[in-house]
């Protein structure tokens, strides 16, 4: 127990540290020649037979002496009589007599076959594949460490080599608990789904994990939250598995019981990381088995795999990691370089966090912007481009502090924009047509003015917004000629209008017709941003009707997008939210009509040049995204 109260909290480093002292390298084994491909070889392989093992013929041709084809030449060929040359097929064994092969073009064999005219003249050993030529017995095939490629395996078998010497491949399993668990089979034939159950997901991020890295693990049924069933689960399979991964279970609620089953059972090694996300992780040892607790939330699940399970397997399988590649391997990631972040970030102090960047060029620059760090978002997992583990003492992050970064695929340089501005569900659509013409589009929702501004600042490539000057009843003008130097050099390009107005719940059962009916008792609602469009129309609105913003209930709670407004709408968050037509019509809700607002892509003119917005300008007017946002409902074309 002491062991453990001094290694609670502790850093990642201090955890690889305590696993290196804990755990040890599983004995090699043998494995058939035939099943070895892709398996880690334990020693050097040497060759036990010479490829070829005897004297072959390298082409069609005639095995001769090169003694008796001295001085030929096509102007005066060297005839041999019968018994001085010999058909050979290629591959052909050379008869002991001959010493070189004449290819079938170089010579002509008489008529009656009696003769051969030959017009080369030959030295020993031409086309000729001499015994031991590829391989000769004793010559290392491949060393210890290096895996054994599909080629490999093949020249083993030739060289008569039955089976190799190979590092172990330890054997795991993970094991999800929880009451709340909804196996994924039935997860997935299941319509509507209860509240409070969730489908058992994280089996497929440790398996997909497992297989990138090679090793192979077997999934457990789930298990309730019940420390018994565990307690007894895990005796039974730790004799069975070197490795075994209990998921969820690992924080301090009632239901969180796995480390005490740990200390119960085994020899804890540390529990809680300084580290974020992935904090509750624990690690034990447990009757021969290395047994680890990770987190039930997918991103935290996630950085416990790359930074304790890949070097625990590492160090079953090797017996050590290098801790400067060990991360990067884990990632599957070809490498890493420093890019600049796009705004600031706040990073907990004393601890390491993970941070998801999606990534883009700018001017020149490869820069970054983080994706949300929940650590539930699977969504921003499956979106990361790059990742960095900030050290401890990063805090305050400026924007333009350059960071590592370990890119996990690839990333279109020169393809790709980034838009950064207002939320809409037909941009939503539009990447996927962009891609058809050659180039790549990365959406941001920040708000109509948070866009412009990063435009103003070259932080993006391209924006849209829809922000109304209640005084002059004009769109947009005023707010580009605030932010740009020159709003000459600024292209304004009006790509639809969209219908505005308050969501209710379906049927609109408050009977919610105008902005005056938001200031009732009965009635609160979900609002936007700070800067985004919509949040500048009710503003605008509001100020009209005069209605002050303090008197409306729910005007302080704010939603990043239309979708996530209209979400709260019809989950009883909100009573109301303005937002637009299409996100009410998807979601099935009531809507009533407030105002119609262009909305209006914006770029530099000199950005017209780069290859991703010239593709982002031909899908505009594809037919095919066109016809998707028509069906949408609550657009209009200009």
């Amino acid at each position: 127990m002491a062991m453990v109260k001094n290694n609670t909290h502790i850093t990642l480093g201090r955890a690889w540290n305590i696993l290196r002292s804990a755990i040890r390298m599983l004995p090699a084994e043998d494995c058939p020649v035939r099943l070895c491909a892709g398996r880690s070889l334990a020693e050097d392989v040497l060759s036990l037979r010479n490829v070829p093992h005897y004297n072959a013929s390298a082409m069609d041709g005639y095995a001769v002496s090169s003694e008796s084809t001295a001085g030929a030449t096509p102007s005066s060929p060297v005839v041999l009589e019968q018994g001085q040359f010999s058909w050979l097929n290629t591959g052909g064994v050379l008869p002991g007599a001959f010493d070189s092969v004449v290819m079938e073009e170089e010579a002509s064999l008489a008529g009656d076959g009696s003769c051969l005219s030959v017009i080369k003249s030959l030295v020993a050993g031409e086309n000729v594949r001499p015994i031991g030529e590829d391989v000769f017995r004793g010559q290392v095939l491949a060393r210890a460490g290096e895996a054994v490629t599909p080629a490999a395996a093949s020249l083993f078998a030739t060289a008569g080599i039955p089976s190799v010497r190979v590092l172990p491949r330890p054997r795991s399993m993970y094991v999800p608990t929880g009451d709340e668990i909804i196996p994924m089979t039935d997860w997935l034939e299941t319509e509507q789904p209860p509240a409070g159950r969730v489908g058992e997901s994280n089996s497929l991020l440790v398996a997909g994990y497992f297989v990138r890295w090679g090793f192979p693990v077997d999934v457990a049924p789930c298990l309730p939250d019940d420390p018994e069933v565990l307690s007894s689960f895990l005796k039974e399979k730790a004799g069975e598995y070197d490795l075994i991964l209990v998921g969820a279970g690992s924080a301090k609620g009632e239901k969180d019981h796995t480390f005490r089953v740990f200390e119960r059972h085994g020899e804890p090694l540390f529990r809680w990381l300084l580290m974020k996300p992935g904090r509750p992780a624990s690690a034990a040892l447990l009757g021969g088995s290395v047994v680890v607790n990770l987190p039930g939330f997918p991103m935290s699940n996630a950085v416990i795999l790359w930074s304790v399970v890949y070097p625990i397997l590492q160090l079953l399988q090797r017996g050590n990691f290098d801790d400067a590649t060990v991360v990067q391997e884990a990632l599957g990631a070809d490498g890493g370089e420093q890019v600049s972040l796009l705004g600031p970030h706040s990073s907990t102090p004393g601890r390491e966090e993970w941070l998801r960047l999606k990534c883009v060029e700018i001017d020149g620059v490869k820069r970054a912007y983080p994706l949300p760090s929940g650590a539930g978002s699977l969504w921003a997992l499956a979106e990361t481009d790059a990742l960095s583990l900030l050290p401890v003492e990063s805090a305050e992050l400026t924007r333009g502090t350059t960071v590592f970064t370990w890119f996990v695929r690839p990333v279109p340089w020169k393809e790709r924009i980034l838009f950064q501005g207002s939320n809409d569900p037909a941009m939503e659509r539009l990447p996927t047509f962009v891609r058809r013409y050659g180039g790549d589009l990365v959406l941001r929702s920040v708000g109509s003015l948070a866009g412009l501004a990063a435009l103003s600042r070259r932080e993006c490539h391209t924006a849209a917004a829809h922000l109304l000057n209640p005084e002059s009843g004009e769109y947009n003008t005023s707010f580009i000629e605030g932010l740009f130097q020159d709003p000459e050099e600024i292209v304004r390009l009006v790509l639809f209008f969209r219908e505005q107005g308050l969501i209710t719940k379906s049927g609109n059962p408050k009977r919610i017709l105008g902005v005056e009916d938001l200031v009732r008792e009965d009635v609160r609602i979900v609002n936007r941003q700070s800067g985004a469009g919509t949040r500048v129309l009710l503003d605008a609105l509001l100020a009209e009707a005069g209605i002050p913003t303090d008197s409306i209930r729910g005007y302080g709670n704010l939603s990043p997008t239309h979708f996530e407004s209209a979400n709260r709408v019809a989950l009883g968050f909100a009573d109301a939210a303005l937002g637009i037509k299409s996100v009410a019509d998807a979601l099935g809700l009531g809507f009533v009509p407030i105002a119609e607002e262009p909305f209006e892509l914006v770029y530099p003119k000199e950005y017209a040049r780069l290859k991703g917005v010239a593709a982002l300008l031909d899908s505009l007017l594809d037919e095919d995204w066109r016809a998707v946002v028509s069906g949408m409902g609550g657009y209009r074309w200009p």
